[in-house]
């Protein structure tokens, strides 16, 4: 019996198809490319709005904490108590009402944490902190 020799027969069960799929790979990506997309265009005639009056923004409340601790509401010296009515007296007026809170850089911590637990408790949801960019001088 003769012994067949195994590179023949092992050449036939190797085949590299790798540079096949590349070049599938390749026309496939060619074709989605090129091909158009079918895109069925109507002519139609689509109803028309009258553009709504936007309201004019809102001014936004001041509320600024001094380097001593001294309250004041859009420039209105008040205390805890009276900031917590006008609050709720404006925010029943616009109920979207928005505050800045301003507080000097030396003040107590403590200050600017009481003006914020009386804007929870008036249930004012939009407020942001002012700050100075770094390098600046307040003023």
């Amino acid at each position: 019996m003769k012994k067949y020799s195994k590179s023949a027969h092992h050449s036939l069960n190797e085949l590299n198809i790798t540079p096949l799929l590349d070049l599938a790979f390749v026309l496939l990506v060619i074709f989605i490319i090129t091909t158009t997309p079918m895109v069925n265009d109507l002519e139609m005639n689509l109803p028309s709005a009258k553009p709504q009056p936007k309201d004019p923004p809102k001014k936004a409340n001041y509320v600024t904490v001094d380097q001593k601790g001294k309250i004041f509401f859009n420039m209105q010296q008040v205390d805890l108590i009276a900031l917590q009515q006008l609050l709720v007296q404006k925010r029943t007026e616009d109920p979207d009402l928005s505050v800045v809170v301003r507080g000097d850089s030396k003040v107590q911590y403590q200050n600017v944490i009481n003006v914020l637990d009386v804007l929870q408790q008036a249930n004012v949801t939009k407020v942001g902190l002012a700050t100075e960019p770094t390098g600046q001088p307040a003023k």
